[in-house]
């Protein structure tokens, strides 16, 4: 007998609907619904949750196979939240960039190192572009960090994707526009996204 099955023979030998089990293991009713219909597994933590709930040993719940397969998703998504953590927390660093002078403008014939905020010797259209690029970098680091748990699958599927063209984007603005400092670090988070992409996949 697989998990699927398992687990709704329990759920009903305790007379419980999937709303029920859901809230007594603390995850949503979707979820219970997914596992029930073999569509998915749960993560080691809630394995433990279910097997407690239930009185039953995670051995009796799971086929070896099965394990197998739940480990290797763990896995997966534990390298996952990490990945996320540090793209995020990246992308908010770049907030820095607000108060440190890691930009360069021309006053009388002088080039002074300024913060973003403070840089105002520039085209208005640079100044703005810039911002939008710096904030949209931001944005997308706090949705990172914020939405680790979320699993739409536009999002699943393009989180990285958004990071790494906004980092390429602010890189190649700052490099157009003569900004040496500022390129280089969004240079070197690019570089490091990449390489944590190409060894985890």
């Amino acid at each position: 007998m697989e998990l699927n099955e398992k687990l709704q023979e329990l759920r009903k030998q305790k007379r419980l609907t999937q709303e029920e089990l859901a809230k007594s293991l603390y995850v949503s009713r979707t979820a219970i619904s997914k596992w029930e219909a073999g569509r998915g597994y749960p993560s080691i933590d809630s394995l433990k949750s279910i097997a407690k709930f239930f009185g039953v040993t995670i051995d009796e719940l799971l086929s070896s196979d099965e394990l197998l397969i739940i480990a290797e998703e763990d896995t997966k998504q534990k390298k996952n939240h990490f990945r996320d953590l540090v793209f995020g927390l990246l992308d908010c660093s770049i907030v820095m960039f607000f108060f440190l002078p890691f930009f360069g403008q021309k006053v009388n014939a002088i080039v002074q190192e300024v913060s973003l905020l403070s840089l105002t010797e520039i085209a208005p259209y640079l100044r703005i572009s810039y911002f939008v690029v710096v904030i949209g970098i931001i944005v997308s680091g706090i949705l990172t960090l914020a939405l680790q748990n979320c699993y739409q699958a536009f999002w699943v599927k393009n989180k990285s994707k958004i990071s790494l063209a906004l980092n390429a984007l602010g890189a190649l603005l700052f490099i157009i526009s003569s900004q040496p400092y500022g390129a280089a670090f969004l240079f070197i988070f690019l570089v490091i996204k990449v390489l944590m992409l190409v060894k985890w996949q």
